[in-house]
C-alpha cells in the first residue's frame, strides 16, 4: 500500500455505510440481514442525525380515503415538475413494507382512540396520512428502534476518501480517535445527510456538512438540483440565534395553528388555495416576503386554538419553553432557516451511483422523489424505502475484489467556515438573484486556498468538513446560476417566473482538473 501518512488501523467489510441515520442504518440491517459484511461509519454518536431531529412523521399512504396515486399527485404537485414520476410511484409504494419493517424492529407511533396508528396532515397534502411517534418525536423514535438493531458502528469516525479502481469501489479512508485507517470493501453506501451548515441559521445537526456530496463527486459520480435548498418555514426565532434551531414542525399548522405578522395580519392569505399548509417553498416565500416589507426578523405562528398542545407536541413545547416562550398563551416566534437538500448525488430507486459499488440513500441522494420541493415527511420515507433496497442491492458487489492500493491527503479547496456560511445565507437563501451568486462565487474566488485535507488525525475531520462546504458551495452557486428561472426551493428575483426549457435537472460533476462543471441535462 503507497501512503502519504501513517495508517493506524485496517479493516474489511462487504458494505461500508457512512452514516448512521434512519438510510443509513436501514441499509446497514437490510445487508446484514443477506449475508454480507457490514461495518457503518458515523461521524458522530448515535443521534447525531438529522434523523434524530425529525419532528413531523412519515408520510405512509392511508388505508382509507388514500391511494398511492393521491400521494405521488401530492408529491409531484409540491416538486413543480422536476419529479421522476416513475421514481415517485415506486418510492410512495414501498411505504407500507417500509413501515412494517420498522414496526417488526420495534418502532412505536401514536395511535388514535380507535387503536389505529393516528395520522395527521402537512403542507401539501391532500389528506391526513402523516403518522407519528411520541407526539412530535417521530424520528427519535426511528432513531432508536434502528440503534437498537444492534449493527456494528463506528462512532466517531469521518471519511475522508473513497478509493476506486478497474472495478469501481475499493473501500474508504477514514479517521478516528484510533487515528487514520482503511476499510477495504466493493461496495460503499454515503448516508451522510444534508448541507444545512453552510448557512448560519439551519434545523440540521453540526455534522451536516455535505460530506457526502463531496465524497461522490471526488469519487466521481454526478450530482443534481443542489439548487434547491428546502427553507423550513417555521423554525423557532430567537434574538442573535445561531447553528442549529429547533423547528416548529409543519404538523402544528396541520392541527390548526396559523401564520401572523407583526400587525396581526395573515401571512399566506390569497396566495395560494391551501393557505398556511401551501408547500413548503410557497410558504417560505411568503414569510421572507412579509419580513422584507414589515422590515421584521420574524413572523409568529398562533397556536394558542390548540387543544392539549403540550401532549401532542412535547418537544417543541420544551423548546418554545426554553426560550421563554409558552405556546398555550403566547405567539411563537418564527422564520425560515435551511432544513432540507431536494437534490444530491443521482441514483436509481435502489441508490445506485454512475460508479460502480458507490450507493447512496436518504438526504445526500437525488433520486427523482423532491424535484424542486420536498413534499413535507417523504424524506423518512424514502430513507426507509431507498435505505432498504440500496443494502439489498449491494449484494450484487459480492465476491467483486476490493483493496485500497494508494492513501494519499487530498489537495482541495478550502475556505473557512464562517465565511462560506456568511455567502450562503447573503447570497443564496429563500430569494436569490444573478448578482449576488456572482459576488459569492467571486468572493469563493478571493478566499479559497488549497491545503490537504488529512495532514493529521487531529485536524483531519475539519479539513474535511471545510473542504466539502466549499465543494458544496461552489456546485450550489454554479447549479443556481445557470437555473434562470425561479421553480420550487429556487426563487429568483431577477426571474420570477418558472421557464418551460428548463423543466429538467442541470447534472453536474468533476472536471478533470477537479472543478464542477454542467454536465448532460437530465431529461
Amino acid at each position: 500500500m503507497t501512503t502519504r501518512f501513517s495508517i493506524d488501523w485496517e479493516a474489511e467489510a462487504d458494505l461500508v455505510v457512512i452514516g448512521g441515520g434512519v438510510a443509513g442504518l436501514t441499509a446497514a440491517r437490510t445487508a446484514s440481514l443477506r449475508g454480507l459484511r457490514v461495518l457503518t461509519l458515523s461521524k458522530g454518536g448515535p443521534t447525531d442525525t438529522s434523523t434524530q431531529y425529525a419532528q413531523g412523521g412519515i408520510a405512509v399512504v392511508a388505508p382509507d380515503g388514500d391511494s398511492v396515486e393521491s400521494h405521488v399527485h401530492d408529491t409531484v404537485e409540491a416538486g413543480v415538475g422536476l419529479c421522476d414520476v416513475d421514481a415517485v410511484r415506486s418510492i410512495v409504494a414501498g411505504g407500507q413494507a417500509a413501515l412494517d419493517a420498522l414496526t417488526d424492529l420495534g418502532a412505536v407511533f401514536d395511535l388514535g382512540r380507535d387503536g389505529q396508528i393516528s395520522r395527521t396532515r402537512e403542507g401539501g397534502h391532500s389528506t391526513r396520512r402523516i403518522i407519528h411517534a411520541g407526539g412530535d418525536a417521530t424520528g427519535a423514535e426511528v432513531q432508536r428502534a434502528l440503534n437498537e438493531a444492534d449493527l456494528p458502528v463506528l462512532f466517531g469516525t469521518a471519511v475522508g476518501e473513497i478509493s476506486t479502481g478497474p472495478n469501481g469501489v475499493q473501500g474508504v479512508v477514514a479517521v478516528s480517535d484510533q487515528g487514520f485507517g482503511v476499510v477495504h470493501a466493493p461496495a460503499v453506501l454515503l448516508a451522510t445527510g444534508g448541507l444545512g451548515r453552510l448557512y448560519a441559521l439551519s434545523t440540521n445537526p453540526p455534522g451536516a456538512t455535505a460530506d457526502g456530496i463531496a465524497l461522490g463527486l471526488w469519487a466521481g459520480a454526478v450530482v443534481a438540483d443542489l439548487e434547491f435548498v428546502q427553507f423550513h418555514p417555521t423554525v423557532l426565532y430567537t434574538p442573535g440565534g445561531m447553528g442549529r434551531r429547533p423547528l416548529i414542525s409543519e404538523a402544528v399548522r396541520g392541527e390548526g395553528a396559523v401564520l401572523v405578522d407583526t400587525e396581526g395580519d395573515s401571512v399566506t392569505a390569497g396566495l395560494h388555495s391551501r393557505g398556511d399548509l401551501a408547500p413548503r417553498d410557497v410558504v417560505s416565500r411568503a414569510i421572507a416576503a412579509r419580513m422584507r416589507a414589515l422590515g421584521t426578523d420574524h413572523v409568529y405562528l398562533d397556536a394558542r386554538a390548540i387543544d392539549g398542545f403540550r401532549q401532542r407536541f412535547p418537544t417543541i413545547t420544551a423548546s418554545c419553553l426554553a426560550a421563554g416562550i409558552d405556546p398555550g398563551t403566547d405567539l411563537i416566534p418564527v422564520a425560515p432557516a435551511a432544513h432540507y437538500q431536494c437534490g444530491g448525488l443521482v441514483t436509481d430507486t435502489h441508490g445506485r451511483t454512475g460508479v460502480a459499488g458507490l450507493y447512496a440513500a436518504g438526504e445526500v441522494a437525488r433520486t427523482g422523489l423532491h424535484g424542486a420541493n420536498r413534499l413535507a415527511s417523504n424524506s423518512l420515507l424514502e430513507g426507509l424505502v431507498v435505505g432498504e433496497r440500496a443494502g439489498a442491492a449491494a449484494v450484487e458487489r459480492l465476491g467483486v475484489p476490493a483493496t485500497v492500493t494508494a492513501v494519499g491527503a487530498r489537495v482541495t479547496e478550502c475556505t473557512d467556515r464562517d465565511v462560506v456560511q456568511q455567502l450562503m445565507t447573503t447570497h443564496a437563501s429563500v430569494v436569490r438573484d444573478g448578482a449576488g451568486l456572482d459576488e459569492a462565487l467571486k468572493r469563493l474566488d478571493d478566499v479559497a486556498t488549497t491545503r490537504e485535507t488529512c495532514s493529521a488525525p487531529t485536524t483531519a475531520v475539519a479539513g474535511i468538513e471545510d473542504a466539502a462546504l466549499t465543494l458544496a458551495a461552489r456546485t450550489l452557486l454554479l447549479a443556481a446560476v445557470a437555473r434562470t428561472e425561479s421553480r420550487g426551493c429556487h426563487t429568483r428575483s431577477d426571474h420570477p417566473v418558472p421557464v418551460a426549457a428548463l423543466r429538467h435537472s442541470l447534472p453536474i460533476r468533476l472536471n478533470p482538473e477537479g472543478a464542477p462543471e454542467h454536465t448532460q441535462a437530465i431529461p
